[in-house]
């Protein structure tokens, strides 16, 4: 799936504005530990990626479009610190560019590439997040994606993150603008033991923040 950006940083149907997605900025500061690597995967104008670094995260930010990713670093905010790298790849037609690399967090919007998922998921840590918010089926009788293979079916994001720890789950439709919409957040399970904060006990569950 592309998305098509307009040089204000909006699109064609596909990425509505240059704001940040609530969603994604509510999990990530939940679910991520402070100085959290995170790859923004299909990042666009850098909108998550911006947002995040401000955050204090060390983002990679990957996408195949170069004018793109020549905004994302001319427009990198001073108040952050700088990008762990900007990568520009076609990742559905050429090889992975990160080979062997984990995140704490893998972040995806209005994108969709089903035979990706398999790399997505290695490339997250025990004890990453993968937080993923794009249209569903119903999108097509509103505006664009149209074509079935760029839109989620019901349920199926908590299918791809059945193995996981899923902490946050929507799917529906949103206004402002229009559009139904699928997002998940879900996290790897991991076999280190935590500690209660009061208590000081040992192997306790995680507290996943809401």
């Amino acid at each position: 799936m592309r998305k098509v950006a307009l040089s204000d940083g909006t699109s064609t149907g596909l990425h509505f504005s240059n704001t940040p997605s609530p969603w994604v900025l509510r999990w990530a500061a939940a679910l991520l530990p402070p100085n959290a690597r995170v790859l923004d995967v299909a990042c666009g104008w850098g909108r998550h990626s911006h947002a995040l670094a401000r955050l204090g995260y060390s983002v990679t930010a990957l996408d195949r479009d170069s004018v793109a990713m020549e905004h994302v670093a001319q427009h990198w905010p001073t108040d952050a610190p700088p990008p762990e790298a900007l990568i520009t790849a076609d990742i559905e037609q050429g090889p992975w560019p990160l080979p062997d690399q984990q995140f704490d967090a893998v972040v995806i919007t209005h994108y969709l590439w089903r035979p990706l998922w398999p790399t997505f998921k290695a490339a997250l840590k025990p004890g990453g997040c993968y937080i993923h918010e794009t249209f569903t089926h119903g999108q097509g009788h509103i505006g664009k994606p149209v074509r079935p293979e760029f839109l989620l079916e019901t349920g199926e994001l908590l299918q791809v993150c059945q193995d996981w720890r899923i902490v946050a789950y929507e799917d529906g439709f949103a206004t402002t603008p229009d559009r139904y919409i699928q997002r998940i957040a879900a996290v790897v399970p991991s076999n280190h033991p935590t500690t209660h904060p009061i208590s000081g006990l040992a192997d306790m569950p995680p507290r996943y923040r809401l």
